[in-house]
């Protein structure tokens, strides 16, 4: 069994400008009253998601597709201290599959970086911006989206109102002449379903494509006659093998259960969100969220939020559920995270440079020494928590490459060199 991800592990699309030369602020996006036309980032031709204009669309997403407001709440913000330092730039380590080294530095601009921060017991240690990105600007997460919303998933689960072990098709029956009625909740949460659809991002004809087609987030070509809504695509996707036997990464899972969620809560996504994250976490800007022509919510990634706010959601979740000495996630749920599922399901999708992982819950388990655990998303966003270091990281970038396979290589190793220098240096 493949994925994007792992077929892609050795093998990187060329690069045809490297972030020096393709800043989008440099080149000019989206400048003027209006911008000229060969400067223009648009929805409908396309252009919002081909490189180099993909570095200026994935710091402006609300400007350019449906969405609706995340809510931080009325209450106050909820400061991160500050203790900045100036010796990480030069920290270095050698990238997976070669014998060079590189600096943390270099490191930004081989990922295509458009904002970082990077918190060590609390503390915000370093932060940079990029590109067309602002400390106040949201930025679309993709698939992180999806670790926040399978942390609500197993909130749930431990509150004794969502079943893990239930069918798909008792919370959502409209869904039962899909392939994924008779999938378990737990194994939608976890991705080891088994569904006809491919997450091939280079290939324009896949099931994540046609996925993003139906919800309106993607142009559609002027000949186009299939689903017009992400409920109107779940339901047409056909069973491909036996469910629970094997890790595949597939987005729809997450649209399904983000379909649950609306189910057992009765609220839309967004505002379950706001009530459970977003406003209790004290963060410092309303989050964004891409809906469809019916106004639903894209569970599967179309989270927008600024970068110091994914970072409190972070920093949450490395101290087991608490935030600024307020319980925000039950710590029993940190705690299943944490354990990962089994890593001989996740073996089966062949992620070469996560060896030894499993996926549980929406979020990446290492079962490394260190307890790191993970939300990603495709063009290099991140989150990435190492409880022994007491270290968070949250990352945009607009890497021209989708799969994560084109920036772990660099990625990986430099997050683990930033974790030993600052256990080392305090």
């Amino acid at each position: 069994m493949t994925t994007m991800d792992s077929m892609n592990e050795t093998i990187s699309a060329p690069t045809p400008l490297d972030a020096a030369a393709s800043d989008p602020v440099m080149l000019g996006w989206m400048q003027g009253s209006p911008p000229p036309a060969d400067k223009q980032v648009r929805f409908d031709d396309g252009s919002m998601f081909s490189f180099p204009q993909l570095r200026w669309s994935y710091s402006n997403m609300p400007q350019l597709v449906p969405t609706t407001t995340v809510s931080r709440g009325i209450g106050g913000v909820c400061a991160l201290p500050r203790a900045d330092r100036d010796d990480l730039d030069a920290i270095t380590f050698t990238p997976l599959h070669r014998s060079d080294t590189m600096s943390w530095a270099q490191s930004l601009l081989a990922n295509y970086t458009d904002g970082i921060v990077v918190l060590h017991r609390g503390h915000i240690v370093y932060e940079r911006y990029f590109g067309a990105l602002t400390a106040a600007q949201p930025h679309i997460a993709f698939s992180v989206t999806k670790s926040l919303f399978g942390t609500i998933a197993a909130t749930l689960v431990e509150q004794g109102r969502l079943d893990p072990d239930a069918p798909v098709v008792a919370y959502v029956p409209e869904l039962a002449s899909s392939g994924l009625a008779l999938a378990t909740v737990r194994q939608v949460m976890d991705m080891t379903t088994s569904v006809d659809y491919s997450e091939d991002y280079a290939d324009p004809q896949a099931g994540v494509w046609d996925h993003g087609r139906a919800g309106g987030i993607l142009a559609r070509p002027a000949d186009y006659s299939g689903p017009t809504s992400f409920y109107d695509f779940l339901v047409t996707l056909p069973q491909g093998g036996p469910h629970g036997e094997a890790f595949a990464y597939k987005t729809a899972n997450t649209d399904i259960l983000g379909w649950i969620l609306r189910r057992v809560t009765g609220q839309r996504l967004n505002d379950m969100l706001s009530e459970r994250l977003w406003a209790p976490l004290g963060c410092e800007q309303d989050g964004r969220l891409l809906v469809d022509s019916a106004g639903t919510e894209f569970a599967g990634g179309g989270f927008n939020g600024s970068l110091r706010d994914m970072a409190r959601f972070g920093e949450m979740m490395r101290g087991g559920g608490i935030f600024n000495g307020r319980r925000i996630v039950p710590q029993a749920v940190v705690d299943d995270i944490r354990r990962g599922a089994d890593p001989a399901h996740f073996a089966q999708a062949g992620y070469v440079n996560l060896p030894g992982a499993s996926y549980r819950s929406q979020w990446w388990v290492a079962h490394d020494a260190h307890g790191v655990f993970m939300a990603r998303g495709i063009h290099g966003q991140g989150i990435y928590i190492d409880p022994t270091a007491e270290v968070v990281i949250a990352r945009f970038a607009s890497h021209p490459q989708a799969a994560s396979a084109g920036n772990d290589p660099t990625t990986l190793p430099a997050y683990r060199a930033l974790a030993l220098h600052l256990m080392a240096t305090g």
